[in-house]
């Protein structure tokens, strides 16, 4: 006697999951293996050269940051290695005025606690 599996909301998600992240990893190929061809293999902020192990730390960055925007010239791309990369999307989101940084947080009227409030007085003692 067979089994059936009993489909299930999870099971159907998760065929939907791993589809979505094939599609994912094959549109980055075809992207990556048409940039990793059009550009020097350099990082376009540090300029650190790159080639064989190291290949998988040089990166393709979405100039406009629109991932599915890929003309076949490359104008959109720039290979950046993952350090500059990282910094590029930290930068983008420091940038965000939707995003709240914890650095602007001093200029927040609610911040209450000020550490240092009281330290000319205790200086001066």
């Amino acid at each position: 006697m067979r089994l059936l599996k009993k489909k299930t909301k999870t099971g159907n998600l998760d065929k939907i999951v791993a589809e979505a992240k094939r599609l994912q990893e094959s549109r980055e190929n075809t992207y990556r293996d048409r940039a990793l061809k059009l550009f020097p293999l350099v990082c376009g902020r540090c300029g650190r050269e790159f080639s064989g192990k190291n290949m998988k730390e040089l990166t393709v960055h979405h100039k406009d940051h629109n991932h599915d925007n890929n003309p076949p010239d490359g104008s959109n791309w720039e290979l950046l290695c993952t350090a500059c990369h990282d910094r590029e999307h930290f930068q983008q989101l420091r940038d965000d005025p939707e995003v709240e940084s914890p650095i602007d947080s001093e200029r927040d009227p609610n911040y209450a606690y000020k550490p240092f409030a009281n330290l000319n007085n205790l200086l001066k003692e």
